[in-house]
């Protein structure tokens, strides 16, 4: 258990130094002032946690203030952690056993480490002993079919692959039926990484998806959109056009490690009520964990 907060710690250093790390010195023995509810908004504002989520615990910790009688910014070290987790929903337990095999979309903008959560992902459930199918149908660029067969290559993971300039939704048709022939448990879908402002790139994954139903009823099982950390709260805007796109059931946040700015993970759950799936905490495939909400309060305020 040590070791599991030890990494989620790790992990989340540069939000804490960052963006947390005056918390620290505002919760000592002082006076509960004005200056101390203008200095908790700066904090929360600069952690990426957007204005309407921190003024709503803002007022939060108003009344609990005026209902308690508190009078030391100390005493609002455990009510700001409630607060925080309170914005947090539990991770949803992942049925995806009961589909054989499950079909995962891994949705994004080029950049968000997409194809490198797949590989982890696939690895994870490898090892777990799931049979796992990577299906690189991100046929625009030559690149990211290489990068997938690379980590592949050095994950001991099967794959389809897509010609360059193939077809994307044949190569996703191609891939599940392999999958469905082959008793794979898992099938991960690489989709091309795309600016979400590009409408006949959004209208391609639309078609995607389509296509997957075609190839196994009830497919996708799932469609996850890996969100890059370090963007902030421009993230937001890239996940309000892919969920109008296609059903988005949860979030990956990737490169929280390199972020300052993992307050956008509160600003994920209030503005578009999407679960947060997983967390990138690091480069090797363990380093992409389960979203513990109370593992990542603690480790943005420094707290074991």
């Amino acid at each position: 258990m040590a070791d599991f907060f030890s990494k989620w710690k790790e992990g989340l250093d540069r939000t804490r130094k960052v963006a947390f790390g005056r918390i620290a010195t505002l919760f000592g023995a002082t006076q509960i002032t004005a200056d101390t509810w203008e200095e908790l908004e700066a904090i929360l504002v600069q952690a990426d946690m957007g204005l309407e989520t921190s003024e709503s615990i803002l007022k939060a910790l108003r009344a609990q203030v005026e209902k308690e009688g508190l009078t030391k910014t100390a005493e609002l070290q455990e009510g700001l952690r409630q607060e925080l987790l309170n914005r947090l929903d539990p991770t949803p337990v992942l049925d995806l056993d009961q589909h054989q095999p499950a079909v995962i979309l891994m949705v994004g903008v080029n950049g968000s480490g997409k194809t490198t959560t797949a590989a982890k992902l696939g690895k994870q459930w490898s090892a777990d002993g799931k049979k796992v199918l990577l299906v690189a149908a991100d046929t625009y660029r030559a690149a990211a079919v290489d990068q997938l067969e690379v980590w592949a290559q050095r994950l001991n993971l099967p794959i389809l692959s897509g010609q360059p300039g193939a077809d994307p939704g044949a190569v996703t048709y191609d891939g599940i039926q392999s999958a469905v022939a082959r008793k794979i448990d898992r099938v991960l879908v690489d989709t091309a990484g795309r600016l979400h402002t590009r409408y006949n790139l959004m209208e391609e994954l639309k078609k995607v998806n389509r296509v997957a139903a075609k190839a196994l009823p009830g497919a996708p099982h799932a469609v996850w959109l890996v969100l890059d950390a370090t963007t902030g709260q421009n993230a937001l805007m890239q996940a309000r056009a892919f969920k109008e796109a296609v059903h988005i059931t949860g979030v990956i946040l990737s490169k929280l490690d390199s972020s300052a700015r993992g307050g956008m993970a509160f600003a994920i759950q209030k503005e578009l009520n999407l679960p947060i799936l997983y967390a990138g905490l690091g480069e090797k495939p363990e380093d992409l964990q389960p979203f513990d909400r109370e593992a990542f309060v603690d480790g943005i305020l420094s707290r074991n």
